[in-house]
């Protein structure tokens, strides 16, 4: 029922979407959809969780992380920024941001997904550059942030592009920022402050 929303919502927007639609869609009775959502609101927040889910990897980062492996950390970051896109992103993504504008609940639910995907980029930073003074990771992290979602509001324009000489700009940007975090240690600033 959830994926028959996702296409609907993606053809005919999050209004022009109703509930008997997604009914004839799915082959789920209206009835049966009111007792498991009781709005699309809870629909779409449905898919937020599936599909950060599956965005996310977080078992694959959790692993990395516990095994001390900075290549997995750093090619989880990676692909992370550049990651393809869902099939139906290039309408879907557009619409729940168009009604995240305008519906308090969506915008909410947009905002936990935020926070789910900062939570997992400060694990990862904080794994390849542990002892960044915070505000220069915090830095780095928004800057991750808003990379990706460029990168994904490129990719929803049908923006034509090299996306393996993007791989290759983002590879290095992210290994100039890990470097520059690491010239940024808590450690050496709490020094540099003692010997002044």
């Amino acid at each position: 029922m959830v994926e028959a929303a996702r296409i609907l919502f993606g053809e005919h927007g999050f209004h022009g979407t109703g509930m008997a639609q997604i009914a004839d869609a799915s082959g789920i009775r209206v009835g049966q959809i009111y007792r498991d959502f009781e709005s699309k609101e809870d629909i779409i927040a449905a898919m937020v969780a599936a599909d950060l889910s599956d965005f996310l990897d977080e078992a694959v980062l959790a692993q990395a992380i516990a095994m001390g492996d900075r290549q997995r950390v750093r090619r989880w970051v990676l692909d992370l920024m550049i990651r393809k896109q869902q099939p139906n992103d290039s309408t879907l993504l557009p619409e729940i941001l168009a009604e995240a504008s305008r519906n308090p609940r969506v915008a909410a639910i947009m905002r936990e997904g935020d926070q789910r995907i900062r939570r997992h980029v400060a694990a990862a930073l904080a794994m390849l550059a542990p002892h960044a003074e915070s505000a220069c990771a915090r830095c780095v992290e928004e800057l991750m942030m808003t990379l990706m979602m460029g990168g994904c509001s490129r990719r929803m324009a049908l923006v034509e592009g090299d996306w393996q000489f993007l791989e290759g700009c983002m590879a290095r940007f992210l290994d100039q920022q890990i470097a520059w975090l690491a010239d940024h240690d808590d450690g050496a600033a709490a020094a540099d402050h003692a010997d002044a």
